[in-house]
């Protein structure tokens, strides 16, 4: 490398050491907020006592009242559940100024240098007690507004004279120093435990050879080889951490759920995976444009960076289709405000899943001390081509099912696993031979061994076509509702009829015939809505609490939760029993009625679709988009647990289950924790 080319480098490197200095200094501003709050009590009796929360404003800011339009976000107390106390009446507050304000183009109710807000509450027992909460509010100046911020706020009384603590006396700059650091390390590790999982997802697993064999090519030279690894790797990072970060707020949360479940997005994933295969049993080779080979090797090191950048974009854009799920509540933190936190979480989980294909890269070498004789490196190509054939399939499924095309039934989805997998099992014996294959005198221990596997997966799926769960499966497969003949269905049918001619009724009624019915279902035999407003109607009518089951179409999690959760009869005796149950797919793009389209109290966007209805429901309300999500609330549409996320432990959901209907029996109901 000449001194132009090495001072050509340096200025790149500096240049973007200098950009990212930028980018982490502008995030860590937004994080600035001008209200300090402080939290102090007042005895005004032997059982009541006042809570009060002053809220000191630099200038020139202003905090928002409690008493606006739902345009700017009001400021809002929000307490938790606890036994112990009662609230007497709502929050008060000090007088405010009532202004035209220039950010929303209207007159509003806010307050300047201070303001306090002023909480009763009656005492009910001598005990101990914590009263727990959150505050959420936003600030703004004459041209700006800084994105709303949430403040916990704890309040101690003690058993001799029920008198609030020191201690709870707080600003709001002492408490985040005392719990951010820990909080944040937490949700790091978090991140990076997910980035961990989702190496494993069906359309990021079968990248980690193709990846391998980009590097393979430069094998020879360890020291550029080691570049383009450490590009690489840093490369992924970079996506993850800024191009998300800056896409979730420019373009909102719904960008993770446009590429899971969009046709486009899915049917191009798909056409990429029968390209690979295509590939891989030799039908083409592929390789990079002739004028991008000559110009990279008149630039050797340059096109070696960017060819490593270009594998880290597209890792990144295909597998995000399956990694979307689980770095969507992350997006959407990023688009509510709390910019830290996110672009934390979203280094861990990068991070994590750059690893496994930067020590790939790192060391491609590893593949040249493997044995070369006797063409197995090609069979190897044609077992991953096979590989994708059957993942891509994934993806079309993706798209049919929430279009509702009705291509990819459950039936003919195993019908072609099956086929392919069995040709993978002749092909591992030696019956079928492609073009570059060498010729396969005998059947080698390793290759019996997996034709032996592949033919027992072929089996285990055959009695699918009929009925059958299939567990293992349930994420990877259309949903059981698809299949045309499902021996088990036609049984809970048989039952259904004897029972009505018998006068036994064991189903509950549904209070009227629920929306959407005719493309969406329920599992397991459920009667259910998929309908937030008509769920609730019944559950009010019929006095029973409310399942809540935010689901889609392309969530593989959701299937393994109702094939090995739901299907449990400790869990579906109460489903069946004690709840009005409501499937809520946020993922259907079925366009509805002009006179049912809404708009999103989060992003001013008229929603349109179900999915795009449903999932603004989600975000708006319990401030996430992942699934399975799944909420317990009173007929009054109340909380009455913590929401729940996936778990494949039966007694975890049956204890959830348990403590909700209790808190119901009780009339006891919890706050969200943010």
């Amino acid at each position: 490398m000449n001194k132009k080319e090495k001072s050509i480098r340096s200025k790149i490197i500096l240049s973007l050491f200098i950009f990212s200095l930028l980018i982490v200094s502008k995030l860590f501003a937004q994080v600035y907020t001008p209200v300090l709050w402080q939290m102090s009590s007042n005895q005004i009796s032997e059982d009541e006592v006042e809570l009060i929360f002053k809220a000191n404003i630099e200038d020139p800011w202003h905090l928002y009242s409690q008493d606006i339009p739902m345009a700017p976000p009001a400021t809002t107390f929000n307490f938790d559940s606890i036994v112990g106390y009662e609230r007497i009446g709502e929050v008060s507050e000090t007088e405010s100024i009532s202004e035209y304000d220039a950010n929303f183009d209207m007159v509003l109710k806010y307050f300047s240098h201070e303001a306090t807000f002023v909480q009763r509450i009656k005492l009910l027992s001598t005990d101990p007690i914590e009263i727990k909460g959150f505050i959420n509010f936003m600030s703004c100046d004459d041209t700006q507004c800084l994105p709303p911020s949430d403040e916990e706020f704890s309040f101690k009384f003690n058993e001799a004279s029920n008198a609030i603590s020191e201690s709870n006396i707080i600003s709001i700059d002492n408490a985040d120093e005392s719990q951010s650091s820990e909080t944040l390390i937490g949700f790091f590790f978090v991140a990076f435990l997910f980035g961990l999982a989702a190496i494993l997802t069906p359309c990021v697993f079968p990248m980690i050879p193709m990846t391998v064999s980009f590097f393979m090519k430069d094998s020879e030279n360890k020291a550029k080889g080691r570049m383009q690894a450490i590009v690489y790797g840093i490369s992924i990072v970079a996506i993850y951490v800024f191009i998300g970060s800056v896409l979730a707020v420019v373009a909102g949360p719904g960008i993770a759920n446009w590429l899971s479940t969009h046709w486009l997005p899915n049917l191009l994933f798909f056409f990429i995976f029968m390209i690979f295969a295509a590939s891989f049993f030799g039908m083409f080779e592929i390789i990079m444009p002739h004028w991008l080979v000559n110009k990279s090797t008149a630039h050797e090191d340059r096109g070696g960076i960017l060819g490593s950048i270009f594998m880290a974009f597209t890792l990144v854009l295909v597998s995000f289709s399956c990694t979307g799920p689980i770095v969507g509540t992350i997006l959407v933190e990023s688009a509510g405000g709390q910019i830290l936190k996110p672009i934390i979480g979203m280094l861990g989980f990068s991070l994590a899943f750059a690893m496994p294909f930067t020590l790939f890269a790192f060391f491609p070498q590893w593949l040249n001390k493997l044995p070369k004789s006797g063409g197995w490196l090609n069979s190897v190509k044609v077992v991953l081509g096979f590989l994708e054939l059957a993942l891509g399939l994934k993806f079309l499924s993706i798209a049919d099912q929430t279009y509702h095309w009705g291509l990819l039934d459950r039936e003919i989805y195993l019908a072609l696993w099956i086929v392919i997998f069995a040709l993978m099992g002749f092909y591992l014996l030696g019956k079928i031979k492609f073009a570059h294959d060498s010729d396969v005198p005998f059947v080698s221990v390793p290759r019996l061994i997996l034709s032996i596997i592949t033919f027992s997966f072929v089996v285990y799926m055959i009695p699918g076509l009929w009925g059958a769960p299939l567990k293992a499966l349930s994420g990877y497969i259309p949903p059981m509702h698809t299949q045309d003949f499902d021996i088990n269905q036609s049984i809970r049918n048989e039952l259904k009829t004897a029972n009505f001619e018998s006068g036994i009724n064991e189903n509950k009624e549904l209070c009227e015939t629920p929306k959407y019915h005719d493309f969406l279902h329920l599992p397991h035999g459920l009667e259910g809505y998929f309908d937030y407003e008509q769920a609730l109607a019944c559950a009010k009518e019929q006095n029973k609490p409310l399942f809540i089951d935010f689901t889609g179409h392309g969530c593989v999690n959701c299937r393994e939760m109702e094939a090995n959760v739901w299907a449990d009869p400790k869990v579906l005796s109460r489903l069946k029993s004690n709840f009005i149950i409501t499937a809520l797919y946020v993922d259907d793009k079925t366009r509805l009625p002009k006179t049912d389209w809404i708009t999103s109290k989060y992003d001013g966007k008229i929603k349109k679709t179900v999915g795009n209805k449903f999932a603004d429901f989600q975000i708006s309300k319990f401030n996430t988009n992942a699934q399975p999500f799944y909420v317990l609330l009173s007929p009054d549409g109340e909380m009455l647990m913590q929401p729940k996320a996936y778990d494949l432990n039966v007694d975890n959901f049956v204890t959830f289950l348990d403590a909700g209907i209790e808190n119901f029996k009780n009339g006891k109901t919890v706050q969200l924790k943010r």
